[in-house]
Formats: C-alpha cells, structure tokens, sequence
C-alpha cells in the first residue's frame, strides 16, 4: 500500500468523505417529501417516465432508469436537452408523464429550457438537485433536494452519491419497495466503511496509463461511467465505460497485455458471467482490477476491498464513494489537480 503524502489532502477527498453522513441526513429530511412524491407518482401512474441531465448528472439519470424499469416496470427514456433548448420538439406525449430532470447547480441553460419546454407540454417537472433555490427548483412541480451543501471542487463526488441516495429513496417510495427502504435506512455503516477503503493499490497500475476499459453491469454501470467520466476529468486518463456483458461485442478486441480493466461487480442477477469476462481479460495480460463478490473477482489481478454483504443498490452506491478516493490519489500521483481540473467548470453554460 502506498502512504498518503499530504497533496492527497484536496477539496475533492474532502467532499467525498462528507457524503455518507450527508445520505443519511437527506433521509431524515426528504422522508415527508418523498412518501408524498411516491403517492402522487403511483396515482398518476404514467405510461412512462423519462429523465434530463448532463455530465454526472446523467450518470445518476441512467441509475434512476434502472432503479424504476427493475422496480416498476416502467420505461425510462433520455431526454435529450437539445430537443427542447434548441429544436424546440419536446413530444405531446410528455402531457402527465413525470420527467425526472437532475442537476446539482439547476442553472444549465439547456437543462432550464428543456425543462421548461416539457413543463408547457404537460410533462410533471421533478427537479433533483443540489439547490433547492435554483431556476430549477423554481419551475419544477416536484422539488426533491440532495442536501449535498457546498460543493467547491469542479469534481462533483458528494452531490453525485447524494444524488444516488435520493434517486434510490425515490424509487422504493414510488414502487413501495420496503427491502429497499429500510436497506437505505441502515446503510450508514456500509457507506462509511466505503468511504473509508483504501483503495491506493490501483495507483502503481494505472499511474502510466493512457487509455482503460471500465466495466459495470446492472445496478454498477453507471457507477462504470461515472468512474470514467472522473478518470477523464480528473487523471486526464481516456478511460471508457461499458457493460461487462456488451463489452464482448467489439471493444474487447482494444484490450491487450499490460492494458487496465477496472471492473464494478453488480450485487445482483447481473453478476452472471462476470468472473468469466474477467478471467478472459486475463488471459491475454490485461492489468484487470476488480471490486465485487470475491468469487467474481478472483481473475483479477488486484481485489479492491469491499464488503460485498449489502443490498445491492446500497453495494453500487458504496462502490462510486470507495472509487472517489482512488480517484483523487491517482490524480495526484499523475500531477493533475483533481479540484481545477482544466477546461471546466462547475456550472456547464451549454445552450
């Protein structure tokens, strides 16, 4: 295990390590907001949904989908913010189907106007965000706050885990989901033990890397894709995300000797397969690590710790707080600030 010089100590793995406490005060706080929520979802009872987000945002969006087509039965699609913002084409039959829009500032432009756009056509406006002041929140018939505070870094960590936690709290309100509820009620220790894992000896392995497949399935894929968006953003690492079952359909041929793989094991059904996958990137000398059932990650060459005897919901959500720290050290070990990242900023102007 490396040791942690004093430049690990960023606004980044600061604000990470605040969000389990953060969760379970959001609980408490949303617990009226969101029994209500959930029965005036059921009562309305859509044909379907659809979501609007941007950036990590969207990451979250593609959690909300599985949360609510796994539990509800009930499709979930994209809604592009250019359709509104910009082509003005927002379909008639958004009249009386909630669209879920997320966002930790609630002040992109496009967000606003898409939203605003699908509220003149009928849609039920849920804004999940970080600012419950915000345009946003403004124009939405639903306020559902994240209660995240400030966040300084560029680098969104305990909005995004908060944003999940809401997310999920949502769903088992709405589909009445009790395992769920009371999985998110007694999840603090999971989450600290999360934010806690030392996760420092995936750094030697990926300080030199140029490019990275990362892997998730079910309730981890989009922790897949916001495990790479922050590589990106934060290591300036060209790291990709993909479902452990698609990746065997083309982007697996990329894969050679030395080449990385970080894999997020689902908790669930969507394990199946997984341990293979991962023993086939093996065995052509990828760099393979791994977070999941020990069974699943016994290919690897590095098992990340993890307690894996969790619902799955709260495994994923606990997976993404584990990867923060990971994230921040490897941009450190790389000379990158993981707080400024270049190019960005926290609020996104896009039109």
């Amino acid at each position: 295990m490396m040791s942690a010089p004093p430049t690990l100590a960023t606004k980044m793995a600061s604000e990470a390590r605040e969000a389990p406490a953060l969760c379970l005060t959001q609980l408490h706080l949303n617990a009226q907001l969101m029994a209500q929520a959930g029965q005036r979802l059921r009562e309305l009872a859509p044909p379907f949904a659809a979501t609007l987000a941007r950036g990590s945002s969207d990451q979250a969006a593609g959690f909300a989908k599985f949360l609510l087509e796994t539990r509800l039965g009930l499709p979930i699609v994209s809604h592009a913010p250019s359709i509104g913002s910009l082509y003005h084409a927002t379909s008639t039959h958004f009249r009386d189907v909630p669209l879920i829009a997320i966002s930790q500032s609630g002040r992109s432009p496009d967000l606003l106007a898409a939203a605003r756009e699908a509220g003149t056509r009928g849609a039920l406006v849920v804004a999940v965000v970080n600012d419950a002041a915000s345009p946003l929140a403004e124009l939405a018939e639903i306020v559902i706050p994240v209660h995240a505070g400030q966040e300084t870094s560029v680098a969104a960590t305990k909005s995004f885990v908060c944003t999940l936690f809401a997310l999920a709290h949502l769903a088992a309100e709405w589909s009445g989901d009790a395992e769920l509820l009371a999985a998110l009620t007694n999840a603090g220790p999971a989450l600290e033990q999360a934010a806690g894992a030392d996760w420092s000896a995936a750094v030697p392995l990926l300080r030199h890397a140029e490019e990275m497949l990362v892997l998730g399935r079910g309730p981890t894929l989009t922790i897949a894709g916001e495990a790479a968006l922050k590589l990106k953003e934060t290591s300036r690492l060209h790291a990709e995300a993909f479902s452990s079952a698609e990746v065997a359909h083309g982007p697996m041929t990329l894969v050679g000797a030395g080449d990385p793989v970080l894999a997020f094991g689902p908790l669930d059904a969507a394990r199946e397969g997984l341990r293979e996958r991962l023993a086939d990137f093996a065995a052509r000398g990828a760099r393979v690590i791994a977070v999941g059932q020990p069974e699943d990650t016994a290919p690897a060459e590095l098992a990340l710790p993890f307690a894996a005897n969790v619902h799955p919901i709260i495994g994923a959500i606990a997976q993404i707080q584990s990867f923060y720290g990971l994230a921040n050290a490897l941009a450190v070990a790389r000379g990158c600030n993981p707080d400024n990242p270049p190019h960005l900023n926290k609020v996104t102007s896009t039109l």
